[in-house]
């Protein structure tokens, strides 16, 4: 099995070698190259063709925001997945529409940054749990900010109320395997539900799915 070709893209050098050696290690992942902004990365991923990018969030040049954004549109097959200190609510939601399969903070263990590498190139929709708690509390609070709130948006009927229930714990950044646990079925079940979802709702991803989700008052 070919190893993942990962892009490391962070506008301190320290931090970005640092990522780029402790995932060099790791069985299965092979750092490709780095990048220190937006442009620069946008340049490597039309070069090196990477299965995955770790984005950094605020850099000079270019944001991670918005090389997601093109990457994106340019290299669907590449994943991206935000690897910042800053957990601000609006680089969050920015990040998630440009077409980030996640949003990860630099303090987790590198184990865990591994295991994230291969979720997202499965394209496995991931959030730390700090994160997901600020995205749906600010989606709380722009509701009640609201003199006259909207309805929220009425949900697919085609949908079964298992695969509700599915589309609620992937809102919160739950991976399959996490799902099977709390639903007590199997993985491929869970997988099979998931397809269900994204096709049902005509959805790209898990992203696009938690947002649905979030849009249409399931959380």
């Amino acid at each position: 099995m070919n190893a993942i070709r990962v892009l490391v893209v962070d506008d301190q050098r320290l931090v970005r070698d640092g990522i780029a050696s402790l995932l060099d290690i790791q069985d299965g992942i092979e750092v490709v190259g780095q990048a220190d902004d937006g442009q620069e990365a946008i340049e490597k991923a039309t070069n090196l063709a990477p299965d995955v990018i770790l984005m950094d969030v605020r850099m000079p040049v270019m944001d991670g925001v918005a090389a997601t954004a093109q990457i994106h549109r340019r290299f669907p097959a590449c994943k991206v997945l935000m690897l910042t200190t800053f957990d601000d609510e609006e680089y969050i939601v920015k990040s998630l529409h440009a077409g980030a399969v996640g949003y990860l903070l630099k303090d987790i263990p590198a184990a865990r940054l591994a295991q994230a590498v291969h979720l997202a190139y499965a394209g496995i929709y991931q959030l730390e749990p700090s994160v997901a708690g600020k995205l749906v509390g600010m989606l709380s609070s722009a509701d009640k900010a609201q003199a006259d709130p909207a309805p929220a948006l009425a949900v697919d009927p085609d949908l079964t109320d298992r695969e509700l229930e599915v589309l609620r714990h992937i809102a919160t950044g739950a991976t399959n395997r996490e799902i099977a646990e709390r639903l007590v079925v199997s993985e491929g079940t869970v997988k099979n539900h998931v397809s269900s979802i994204l096709s049902r709702l005509g959805l790209r991803d898990r992203t696009q799915a938690a947002l649905y989700a979030y849009e249409h008052g399931l959380i």
